[in-house]
């Protein structure tokens, strides 16, 4: 009887513990935008573009402060000098300085030469007093951004001994720093960028949408004007619509004159690819319900369509700064664009354009390497936002 017991209680299927709850892999839930970031770190490029681009844009709103010297400042002792290699370790210990300068004068020519006295040592130091400036972009000639900015005479770095001729990347023929000018100059050039990219992508993103979205004859019209103005050469029409600004009128004017130049002749790109994506998107059932819905064309536009590809929107962007940042700079260096007073990264190239100047001031070409780093950021950055903007691929 007991073993007939114990067999019918092996028949007895014995109890299951509870099944554990299947876990879900992180990328099954995460959300668009936690995706992109995923994918965008992997990319290196496109991480050392970014670092590159915030330190580039700090700086320049600070520049004030990381600048020596005011962009205006200037001596006249110390006229076409070249960089000072700076010196950190002094018998020792943790010290920077710099070698003075020994001055020669040619007898015959009159013409003073600069070399290095490395006899002579200036001390360099951290948080120091030097010139008044105002921190905020005030090298930015507009109201608006000179009244945000707050004063101050503390600067990052600069000689111990207010007055020594300091000069890390050389000077001009007029003797200003060139590095203080550079930093200032940058205030101008990455806004220009940022504020034309704005404003062309309002432009294009409005009238593709429109394109897109309505077809038809506005449709015909918005594609004809798109191909006219590629057609057409860009240096020619830069130059054409630069005559259009003055060298006379206030540097506000020119600098609005500008970006708004920049802005007309950009938004071609972005209307195209918002057209295609438009085209494609007006199909879809959810457009369909809303438009059934008598919901108006802008709305649809707001609040549904644009958000479905605003990754790309923000890729595009970050392509299209480097063009902005390029066309400012050749219309500046070309002596179409902004003009001094106003510094910037173009405006600083102009006194480049001898060659003799270049062969007894090769530093005077500093701008133009800014100029390559940046754009090279913004591409950098730029592919990884186009890779991260489809992260299931």
């Amino acid at each position: 009887m007991a073993n007939e017991i114990i067999k019918a209680a092996d028949l007895i299927p014995p109890t299951t513990p509870p099944i554990a709850e299947e876990v879900v892999p992180r990328i099954a839930v995460a959300s668009q935008w936690k995706l992109m970031w995923w994918k965008f770190r992997k990319h290196r490029l496109a991480m050392i573009g970014l670092v590159i681009i915030v330190v580039l844009y700090i700086v320049a709103i600070f520049a004030g402060f990381f600048a020596p010297r005011t962009p205006d400042s200037y001596s006249r002792t110390y006229t076409q000098v070249g960089p000072q290699p700076v010196q950190w370790i002094d018998n020792g210990s943790f010290a920077p300085y710099v070698y003075g300068y020994k001055q020669t004068t040619d007898p015959k020519t009159y013409k003073r030469t600069y070399t290095i006295d490395e006899e002579q040592k200036i001390r360099l130091g951290f948080f120091v007093k030097g010139e008044p400036y105002r921190i905020g972009l005030h090298g930015i000639p507009l109201p608006f951004f000179q009244s945000l900015s707050i004063g101050s005479d503390i600067h990052l770095f600069g000689p111990v001994e207010m007055g020594q001729p300091v000069f890390l990347l050389g000077s001009d023929d007029v003797g200003r720093d060139m590095l203080s000018r550079l930093i200032y100059a940058s205030q101008v050039s990455l806004s220009v960028g940022l504020i034309g990219v704005f404003l062309s992508l309002t432009l294009g993103i409005f009238l593709g949408a429109v394109s897109g979205l309505i077809g038809g004859w506005v449709d015909t019209i918005i594609q004809r004007l798109i191909e006219i103005l590629r057609s057409i050469p860009d240096i020619p029409l830069w130059m054409a619509l630069a005559t259009a600004v003055p060298p006379r009128l206030d540097p506000v004017v020119v600098y609005f004159g500008i970006t708004v130049i920049l802005s007309l002749l950009r938004w071609t790109d972005m209307a195209r690819v918002v057209r295609g994506k438009f085209l494609s998107l007006r199909e879809e059932d959810f457009i369909t319900a809303a438009e059934l819905d008598a919901v108006p064309y802008s709305r649809i536009i707001t609040r549904h369509m644009i958000p479905s590809f605003m990754s790309h929107i923000i890729a595009s962007a970050t392509l299209a700064i480097p063009g902005m940042i390029l066309g400012e700079t050749a219309l500046s260096f070309l002596g179409l664009g902004l003009r001094a007073p106003v510094v910037s990264w173009g405006v600083m190239l102009q006194d480049a354009m001898n060659i003799t100047t270049i062969a007894n001031m090769p530093w005077l070409l500093l701008p133009g390497l800014a100029v390559v780093i940046t754009v090279l950021s913004f591409n950098f950055l730029g592919d990884g936002l186009r890779d991260a903007a489809d992260p299931y691929r």
